[in-house]
């Protein structure tokens, strides 16, 4: 009995039971509490990403929106480009009747250009139109056709202009410039450079 005693009043038997009893108990505090730790671990992490998430599939959502139009505008000038190709045939006839057109022109001034004429004092149309030639242009460049027709018009009115004061003989009073010369058309910066 004595021994038993004596094992009882040992301080380091008694201070290594302590402190093993004391870590038995933490361990068990931290494994009964282990999954609300996990959980509320979850949650936290849960609550960081969620907000993110949602932004992001907003996001999606709206670039798949942009991309359905992006697609629709794209079938439409895909289908756009097809009807022009479909046109060609359209504009080539076009360009044909303006070329029919144009030669039964000539033919109907040369007609009229061999008839005796009736009337010598006929009207600045007329004598303008009896001068201008027409050349189909090409489609390509516009702007140099209508620097070009816009010359045309320019020279024939002023030879329309001449052959009128030679008509008459006598120049226009009412059109002179200060110099004392006759008046020339003063050319259009409205046209296409």
């Amino acid at each position: 009995m004595n021994q038993k005693a004596s094992t009882i009043n040992d301080p380091e038997l008694q201070a290594k039971v302590k402190k093993t009893t004391e870590k038995i108990s933490e361990n068990m505090h931290i494994i009964a509490n282990e999954p609300s730790l996990a959980f509320y671990r979850i949650q936290e992490h849960v609550r960081k990403v969620i907000p993110l998430i949602v932004d992001r599939r907003a996001e999606v959502v709206q670039l798949q929106q942009d991309l359905q139009g992006k697609c629709y505008d794209m079938e439409y000038a895909i289908s756009a480009v097809k009807d022009i190709e479909a046109a060609d045939t359209s504009l080539k006839n076009v360009q044909e009747l303006l070329k029919n057109a144009i030669f039964l022109k000539q033919q109907l001034k040369y007609v009229e250009s061999r008839r005796p004429k009736k009337d010598t004092n006929s009207s600045v149309y007329k004598r303008l139109s009896a001068h201008i030639t027409l050349d189909l242009p090409d489609l390509t460049d516009i702007s140099g056709v209508v620097r070009e027709t816009t010359n045309r018009v320019e020279h024939m009115m002023s030879q329309a202009r001449n052959s009128n004061s030679n008509i008459n003989n006598n120049p226009p009073t009412a059109t002179n410039s200060s110099t004392g010369g006759p008046a020339e058309l003063q050319r259009s910066y409205t046209t296409l450079h």
